[in-house]
C-alpha cells in the first residue's frame, strides 16, 4: 500500500536558494578553463552563469540577505570584464567566417591588420580577466556564497508561497520592457495612435540606427534582463509562457545583430583611422545589408508588442501562474 505523500509548497525562498545555487555552479565549473584560456565555449558559458548569477541575486533581493561581497555592483563587475573578452571572440568569429570569405582579395588581405590589432587587444582584455579571477573580490565573492548556500539567511517574505508573489516580481520587469522608448524608434504618432513607418530605404534606416542606435541597444538590454527573470520561473508557468520568452529572445537577437554590427563598423573605423567605406567598401556594403535585413525582422515584432492585445495578453499571461503546481 503506497501512503499518500503531503505536496510541497514551494516559497519565494526555495526559487530563491535554487538559482543562486544552479548558477554560481555553472560559474565556477568553468573558472578553471577560463583561467587557462583554453576553450571559447567555457567563457561564454561562464559569463553567461555569472549575468544569470546576478539576476538570480538582485531579483530575490526581497527574499534574500546576503553578505555585501554578493553584490549586484561586485557580480556585475566580473561579468562585465568576462562580457569584454567574450566581446572579442565574437567579432573574431564574425570577421573570419559571416565576413571574409564573402571580400574580395584585397579587402581581406587588409583585414590582416584587424586581425592583428584584435590579437593584441585579446592578449590585453585576457590579462585583465585573469587577473579579476585571482583578485580579493572574486574570491569574496565565492567564499561568500559557499557560506551563505551553507547556512543560507532569508527575509521574511522568503517564506511566502512562490505562486502568491510571482506575478509582482515579474510585472514591474515587464512594465519596464514594454514601456522602453525603444519601441518608438522608427514610428510616428498620428490621432494619438502609433504608426510604423515603413518601406525604409537603406539610407534612411542608417541615419536612424545612427541617431537612435543606443536606445534600441538599451531595449536589448531590457529584453535580456526580463528573459532571464521569466527563465526562472518556467515551470510554473504555461504554453504561452513559453511562447512569450521564445519572441523576447527573438527580440534580443535581433537588435543584438543590430549593434554587433554597429560595434564592428566603429572598431574598423578605429584600426584603420578612416571610413571603412574608404578603406573596405565591400565589407562596408554587406554590414549595411545586414543592418536593414536585421531591421526588417524587427519591424513586424515591433509592429505586434505595441498593439494593445499583445501587452494585456503579456501581462494576463503572467497574472495566471499554474495552479497546484509541486515539487
Amino acid at each position: 500500500m503506497k501512503l499518500a505523500t503531503q505536496p510541497t509548497i514551494k516559497t519565494l525562498g526555495d526559487y530563491a536558494y535554487q538559482a543562486i545555487e544552479k548558477h554560481f555552479k555553472k560559474t565556477l565549473k568553468w573558472e578553471k578553463s577560463v583561467k587557462k584560456d583554453e576553450d571559447p565555449e567555457a567563457l561564454h558559458q561562464m559569463r553567461v552563469g555569472m549575468r544569470r548569477l546576478r539576476t538570480a541575486v538582485t531579483r530575490f533581493g526581497v527574499a534574500v540577505d546576503v553578505p555585501k561581497p554578493i553584490s549586484d555592483k561586485n557580480i556585475g563587475k566580473i561579468a562585465r570584464r568576462l562580457g569584454s573578452l567574450r566581446d572579442l571572440d565574437v567579432l573574431k568569429e564574425s570577421l573570419k567566417n559571416d565576413y571574409k570569405p564573402n571580400l574580395p582579395r584585397k579587402e581581406q588581405d587588409s583585414l590582416q591588420t584587424a586581425f592583428t590589432a584584435l590579437a593584441k587587444q585579446r592578449e590585453d582584455v585576457l590579462s585583465s580577466v585573469q587577473k579579476t579571477l585571482k583578485d580579493e573580490s572574486y574570491k569574496s565573492l565565492k567564499d561568500s556564497l559557499d557560506k551563505w548556500l551553507e547556512k543560507p539567511s532569508y527575509k521574511p517574505l522568503a517564506s511566502v508561497n512562490i505562486q502568491q508573489v510571482l506575478p509582482d516580481l515579474l510585472l514591474p520587469e515587464l512594465s519596464n520592457f514594454l514601456l522602453h522608448p525603444g519601441w518608438l524608434v522608427g514610428t510616428q504618432f498620428v490621432d494619438s495612435e502609433i504608426t510604423i513607418q515603413k518601406n525604409w530605404e537603406p539610407e534612411k534606416i542608417e541615419q536612424k540606427l545612427t541617431t537612435e542606435g543606443t536606445t534600441l541597444h538599451s531595449l536589448r538590454k531590457e529584453a535580456k534582463r526580463i528573459r532571464y527573470q521569466m527563465e526562472l520561473f518556467t515551470d510554473l508557468y504555461g504554453e504561452s509562457y513559453a511562447a512569450y520568452i521564445t519572441e523576447v529572445k527573438n527580440i534580443q537577437e535581433i537588435l543584438g545583430m543590430m549593434q554587433d554590427s554597429a560595434v564592428l563598423t566603429d572598431w574598423l573605423t578605429d584600426v584603420f583611422k578612416s571610413e571603412i567605406q574608404t578603406e573596405l567598401p565591400t565589407f562596408a556594403n554587406l554590414l549595411t545589408e545586414n543592418r536593414y535585413k536585421s531591421w526588417q525582422q524587427w519591424q513586424p515584432l515591433q509592429e505586434r508588442y505595441l498593439k494593445t492585445e499583445t501587452r494585456h495578453s503579456f501581462h494576463l499571461t503572467i497574472l495566471h501562474p499554474l495552479s497546484g503546481v509541486i515539487n
